[in-house]
């Protein structure tokens, strides 16, 4: 038996085997023929196919033999496995899309042991191996020391490098002027730095030290020196501040201009990006990661390039002044590179750490925030404060380990650092003892070297900031770095005139391995008014999705006036389509605002006519401020249907030549609704218009009705063709019109009750 198959099911396949049957692949199924999470189990041994279900325990077989064969299929997560002969269908099972890769394999293993029933030619040796970190079954073993798939691989986070940082030269490149204006600010600060510890050995070989011997301090030469000392000083103020605060103008510009480019490049990227990320996640990249690269460029960039700068000179004019005490003063510094090296690698990859896991404590607060409503309508603070807990604990417990390696590295390069001092001084003396050096020259060198070894000891701390800046620079151009899958076309097209006739090719769409529609061809003609009919999941809101390009299709083509439209620039496109969605989304802003979002120059004329169109005129009225009342965040101080008809008339304004209507009159009571139709009936006029409906009775005098099942396209008609059929759609009629009548029946009993309680 493979070890690879799972223990719950080993003793009963070794039951059902035969005498030299061997298991070559397997599939657990996890899905019954009505969805429900039922365990299966499908095998390919070496002389049958074997099938059960945990509902049914029974073991079904199946011999190799002509015409039999296995196909699968896949729609919206769910994946079926079909055994087929020339003359019907043997047997079906079902299983989520996670399966899918075993299911794979065990179709290949199936076909050979069919070949070599048939040619009598074996098949290669079966090899059936997991990947230990995700369980997928994979096409051959693992190598030695390999200890995941390349799927894995590829997922894992890889880690930045601190050459990520010279990326943002990009970013700095508009401002090289100002940069070189504050290194060479930084190289004179520096310089004016280097010169009270060189004045300190005349000051004192020919002052302090001749007058302990007796003789009368030199006025003079004294006030020269400190002259010097204090002009010096004043020199290194100087230049200390404009470069200082030069720099820190230019950090704040790139940073603006990172940010900027960051934000502009996720407006640019398609909604499946956007799918599979949170929101909190990418505002910590654009807001704390930004702040963090800010400093790094203002602050700690600035003190490197001081310290790298104050280590060459000192160095310099110490081997200048006494070459072998200058080659003591320098011993640490190979320890100290290996500790940097030693250590960076970990910091690196703990600060990149420690940065998504904040994001985890952001994208629970983006989470909460919004929802708090849902939040105390269920109670449930008491679970979203201990999720906060939670990521916050994650938070506190990544960077502590960060911590551990951080705290032993500072002090252990300090301690260096001072043993170093240590040897100087026992150098020193005995050189002073030979009469090789004088005090005065031990006295500037130990200046020399407090400073030296403070500005090693700084570099060794800006290690720290350093791996941080490049944790965040990676995951910024993460962002940047990513292709959107709705590019802009290299040729553009420009249509200056817009019809509005679309065409469906032959339409495909998978999203990642799921596939949502399959070969979906239709024409719609300009003016034409068509519903989009079928069950939730049947691919209603894809197709809205690909005809306004949030998505581009996998397979086929959409047209629009004969022409590609990827071939279209992607703004240019989408100003022709106005989009009402089923869950309305208002800005913060007032009413008046949010009507001339698609038109911002709008007057108020227009944002009027558009309200009035979408029956939104009066209620807004009503409100304290009319139009220039503030919706609150996300429309919050507005109901839905109020928020709904907002959309509506944000849709109109702009006047589009196609008009989507996925869903747009499910927030709003009947009779608003009624008063919505009407106003549509006009606007729908000389446009093309899609619509979504969940009430079938509101598309009943839509041109023609499009009803999809699973995907594609079953039945094309208007709404007296599709009932005289008595198809699909005919089902969908009268299987509403069935709930409708219930619904009315149990409101009219409540009535009934209540009128004759009162009468009571």
């Amino acid at each position: 038996m493979s070890p690879a198959m799972p223990p719950v099911w080993a003793n009963r396949v070794e039951s059902e085997l035969m005498d030299g049957e061997q298991v070559l692949a397997w599939l657990e199924t996890d899905l019954s023929a009505q969805l429900y999470f039922v365990p299966g189990f499908v095998l390919v041994t070496s002389k049958r196919l074997l099938a059960t279900t945990e509902r049914e325990g029974v073991w079904q077989g199946w011999f190799y033999r002509p015409g039999i064969r296995l196909v699968r299929h896949d729609h919206l997560g769910v994946g079926s496995l079909e055994l087929l002969d020339e003359n019907s269908l043997l047997a079906r099972w079902r299983y989520t899309l996670g399966n899918d890769v075993a299911t794979g394999r065990l179709i290949e293993h199936f076909m050979q042991q069919l070949d070599y029933q048939l040619t009598g030619e074996p098949p290669p040796a079966p090899v059936l191996s997991l990947c230990p970190k995700c369980q997928r079954v994979l096409d051959a073993p693992l190598s030695p020391g390999q200890e995941e798939c390349a799927v894995c691989s590829s997922e894992a986070a890889t880690p930045p490098s601190t050459w990520t940082l010279f990326r943002l030269w990009r970013f700095a490149k508009p401002y090289k002027g100002r940069l070189l204006a504050g290194f060479l600010l930084t190289l004179g600060s520096t310089a004016a730095t280097m010169v009270p510890p060189y004045l300190t050995m005349p000051l004192m070989d020919n002052v302090l030290i001749p007058y302990q011997n007796g003789k009368p301090i030199d006025v003079g030469l004294v006030t020269f020196y400190l002259t010097g000392l204090l002009g010096a000083a004043l020199v290194a103020w100087v230049l200390g501040w404009s470069r200082t605060y030069l720099l820190a103008l230019v950090s704040e510009r790139i940073g603006a201009d990172l940010r900027t480019a960051t934000y502009e490049h996720l407006l640019k990227l398609s909604q499946q990006y956007f799918g599979g990320k949170r929101t909190g996640d990418l505002m910590a990249r654009i807001g704390s990661e930004t702040d963090r690269i800010n400093v790094f460029i203002s602050v700690h960039l600035l003190d490197f390039a001081t310290d790298v700068l104050m280590i060459v000179m000192t160095a310099v004019i110490l081997v200048s002044i006494q070459p072998w005490l200058a080659l003591v003063t320098l011993l640490p510094l190979p320890v100290i590179g290996w500790l940097i090296h030693l250590v960076r690698d970990r910091l690196r990859t703990g600060f990149e750490k420690a940065d998504r896991v904040w994001a985890e404590v952001t994208n629970v607060l983006a989470d909460t925030i919004p929802g708090m409503r849902v939040v105390k309508a269920f109670a449930q603070e008491k679970r979203e404060a201990a999720r906060f807990r939670k990521a916050n604990q994650h938070n506190l417990e990544v960077n502590d380990r960060v911590n551990k390696v951080w705290s032993l590295f500072t002090p252990t390069v300090t301690l260096l650092t001072e043993v170093g001092l240590l040897v100087v001084w026992v150098f020193g003396i005995w050189l002073v003892s030979n009469d090789e050096i004088t005090v005065g020259v031990l006295t500037a060198f130990l200046a020399y070297i407090s400073r030296f070894y403070l500005r090693l000891d700084s570099m060794s701390r800006i290690v720290s900031f350093t791996q941080k800046a490049a944790a965040g620079t990676k995951r910024i151009f993460d962002i940047l770095d990513h292709i959107s899958s709705v590019p802009e076309p290299v040729t553009p097209v420009h249509l200056p005139v817009v019809e509005g006739r679309i065409e469906l090719r032959g339409v495909g769409f998978r999203y990642g391995t799921r596939t949502v529609t399959r070969d979906i061809s239709v024409t719609i003609q300009p003016g034409e008014m068509i519903g989009l009919v079928g069950h939730s999941g049947s691919g209603k809101s894809t197709i809205v999705n690909l005809i306004c390009r949030f998505y581009d299709v996998t397979e086929g083509a959409i047209l629009l006036d004969g022409i590609d439209i990827r071939s279209l620039p992607v703004a240019e496109y989408r100003k022709n389509i106005g989009l009402v969605l089923q869950e309305p989304f208002l800005f913060f802003g007032t009413i008046a605002e949010n009507i001339a979002y698609g038109s911002p120059n709008a007057k108020r004329e227009e944002i009027i006519a558009a309200a009035r169109a979408a029956h939104a005129h009066e209620f807004i009225l009503r409100l304290p401020h009319g139009y220039d009342s503030l919706v609150g965040e996300r429309g919050q101080a507005l109901s839905g249907g109020e928020r709904q008809r907002i959309s509506i008339a944000r849709a109109l304004l702009i006047d589009p030549r196609i008009l989507i209507l996925d869903e747009a009159t499910s927030s709003v009571d009947t009779t608003t609704e009624k008063e919505i139709q009407k106003a549509l009936e006009n606007l729908v006029q000389g446009r093309t218009t899609i619509a979504i409906a969940h009430r079938l009775s509101t598309l009943r005098d839509a041109t023609r009705l499009i009803v999809l099942d699973r995907g594609s396209i079953v039945e094309i008609g208007n709404h007296h063709e599709l009932m005289a059929r008595e198809g699909h759609y005919y089902r969908l009629y009268q299987a509403q019109a069935r709930n409708v009548d219930t619904e009315d029946d149990l409101r009219g009993s409540r009535l009934e009750h209540k009128a004759a309680g009162v009468r009571q």
